[in-house]
């Protein structure tokens, strides 16, 4: 990647954008391959997997504890160890190593610690922590119930039942799924509290395990168990990154132009698939065949009323699209994302308005009116989706700077240079 302006110039198309789009794979999906594949029962290879720091990072957990990683061309190959290793697994910014990786490291039989940046201290991991612990897990964390821990494996995980409140993150209840079938006793998840968001992504682990032959009860609402038994071997292709497609489809709106995301699978858990309606709902003509998903813009955008407790994590680049937007919007039903890289509300409400937008920050979401907008500096606070939603903003108003545009790259390597490709020569505000 060049190096890059810092704030970056978002460049506005001068002209309907119109282009094909190639995602790289789903962080979500790869994450949690290559979690089953170091518990598996044999050598498993993840195709086509992302490879971003997010992914980078778990690859390297798992490595540090000896799960072997070994590169395959473009796809990864995963050879399950003997995790007898100390190790110092460095979380990033990552949620998902934070939460899927100490799950397994209480298999192990070393010494694990856990780290990551300095925002991420402030990220919610207690409830997995007190649950390890109360399914037999040797946990040290001086009772903060966040990063920097320590897990002490002993080699096996006694399981059973524990109740949580994973109303912050779905996250919590994956964890513990995804290790599950090698506990013991497996494990049998209550939750207690507040609705849990971002179900998909739990509906996206079920799926994932029981590919692989685990057995996995989820009638009852509120309820998750996996019974003890082997993890099979699988080979997986890994479908695009949906959710990326979020700021390449807005371009579409933006500017009035024809966008289409190949590979756009026909059926999938991811939420990003979510997109499809909520652009139609927006006002843009959406269709999916063979070639992809296509978005073709009218040159306007209609304000929306959506709970997007499920789909959370693409509420910064929908908010954007609402504040270019002719009539005003509602999102709701996401405090939860309060919790993610940033306080993703009270960021957007900050950036958006600092932009000249009409907003009201709520516990659970943002409304927001028509209002003229104008340049200025979009900060990201190092959380990808909010630069996401600065270029949306870019591709519409003259002047927009967004500070940070490589923290891109934890989900999508070259985000800038995909961006320019896409719109094209001679945009206003490139450097």
């Amino acid at each position: 990647m060049t190096s890059l302006a810092d704030p970056w110039p978002a460049p506005r198309p001068t002209r309907p954008v119109e282009g094909v789009v190639s995602l790289p794979g789903s962080k979500s999906l790869t994450n949690r391959a290559l979690i089953l594949a170091a518990l598996a029962d044999g050598p498993s290879v993840v195709r086509r997997p992302l490879r971003s720091r997010d992914t980078m990072l778990m690859a390297a957990g798992l490595a540090a504890m000896g799960v072997g990683v070994a590169d395959e061309d473009d796809d990864w190959r995963i050879t399950p160890g003997a995790l007898t290793r100390d190790a110092d697994v460095d979380c990033g910014l990552a949620g998902t190593v934070m939460r899927f990786v100490p799950p397994v490291a209480g298999l192990s039989t070393g010494t694990i610690a856990f780290d990551g940046d300095p925002h991420m201290r402030r990220r919610p991991v207690g409830e997995v922590l007190t649950a390890l612990a109360g399914l037999g897990v040797d946990i040290h964390d001086d009772g903060r119930g966040s990063l920097p821990f320590v897990v002490r494996g002993t080699g096996s995980v006694r399981g059973g039942t524990v109740v949580i409140d994973a109303s912050a993150s779905s996250q919590f209840i994956s964890a513990l799924l995804l290790a599950g079938a090698r506990y013991d006793s497996g494990v049998d998840i209550r939750h207690d509290g507040k609705p849990v968001p971002s179900l998909p992504h739990i509906e996206m682990t079920i799926a994932m395990l029981r590919a692989r032959g685990v057995d996995v009860d989820d009638t009852d609402v509120h309820r998750w168990a996996v019974a003890p038994g082997p993890i099979a071997a699988l080979d997986e292709a890994i479908e695009p990154d949906l959710s990326n497609a979020a700021p390449f489809l807005a371009l579409a709106a933006t500017t009035g132009g024809i966008v289409t995301i190949r590979d756009w699978p026909t059926t999938t858990t991811q939420p990003g698939d979510d997109l499809r309606h909520v652009l139609t709902q927006m006002g843009c003509e959406v269709s999916l065949d063979d070639t992809g998903l296509t978005v073709r813009g009218n040159g306007g955008l209609q304000g929306v009323d959506l709970d997007l407790h499920d789909i959370g994590e693409l509420t910064p680049a929908i908010a954007a699209l609402c504040a270019l937007a002719d009539s005003p919007s509602h999102l709701r039903g996401v405090g939860h994302i309060r919790g993610h890289e940033t306080d993703r509300l009270a960021a957007l409400a900050t950036e958006l308005g600092n932009l000249g937008a009409d907003v009201t920050e709520h516990p659970d979401g943002l409304s927001i009116r028509p209002a003229p907008l104008h340049g200025g500096v979009f900060c990201t606070y190092a959380d990808h989706r909010m630069a996401h939603a600065g270029v949306i903003i870019g591709s519409a108003v003259d002047g927009v700077l967004v500070e940070n545009i490589a923290t891109t790259a934890k989900t999508f390597p070259d985000f800038p240079g995909a961006w320019l490709d896409l719109v094209g020569p001679d945009p206003v505000g490139t450097a």
